[in-house]
């Protein structure tokens, strides 16, 4: 890990803390179809209802099957509306460098870009013989953000599964999150396959580590 400082659903479980909209903590989970995005954002809101918290959220798919982008607001404890506005995200979980590049504009300047280190290609990009900016690029763009990368795929497969990134990039992301990691812990023993809890436990608590 290296850090630099530099249609949808709405959920509400127990009272909001906060008495105005600035009280909510914002955050995007961002990547490509297939990352898993959306499990991630289920997660969090799972535990957000495990712990009485207030949560919206809102997801937005576009062509995720091919290789889209793909995008979920969480707002917790807020007492507005699902969608984050621009430069008011705290944090933004990124599943890919490029897609943490496309979304920056929605962090706060105090906010905290948590990124896989990975880069996909669009599909897009792919079929129009576009050239691809380099990890290295990317990062000298975000260099006036904090910026935090982890080596998603490698854990994950120290887990026993490179589908576990996801879960990963959630532990990564747990110690700026206010939520307890007992909570996420076991939202995501509710929520992924039966069969596959061990490994996910393990990958969460890797990047966990991690960072």
């Amino acid at each position: 890990m290296t850090q630099k400082a530099g249609a949808g659903t709405g959920t509400k479980a127990g009272t909001s803390r906060g008495t105005v909209e600035n009280d909510s903590f914002d955050l995007l989970i961002v990547g490509v179809g297939g990352q898993g995005t959306i499990l991630a954002s289920n997660i969090i809101g799972e535990a957000c209802i495990l712990e009485g918290r207030n949560v919206r959220s809102a997801e937005t798919h576009g062509m995720a099957q091919r290789g889209g982008s793909v995008e979920t607001h969480i707002r917790i404890d807020g007492r507005y509306g699902p969608l984050v506005p621009t430069g008011a995200a705290d944090m933004i979980i990124s599943f890919d460098l490029l897609e943490a590049l496309r979304y920056r504009h929605f962090l706060k300047p105090s906010g905290t870009v948590v990124s896989a280190e990975g880069i996909v290609v669009p599909i897009s990009a792919f079929q129009n013989n576009l050239e691809i900016p380099s990890a290295d690029w990317i990062k000298e763009q975000m260099a006036d953000i904090k910026l935090i990368t982890v080596d998603a795929g490698k854990l994950a497969k120290d887990a026993g599964s490179i589908l576990s990134q996801n879960v990963v990039m959630l532990g990564a992301a747990a110690k700026i999150l206010p939520l307890k990691k007992e909570s996420l812990l076991k939202a995501v023993e509710e929520l992924v396959p039966k069969k596959t809890v061990e490994i996910n436990k393990k990958a969460f608590l890797l990047g966990y580590e991690s960072a």
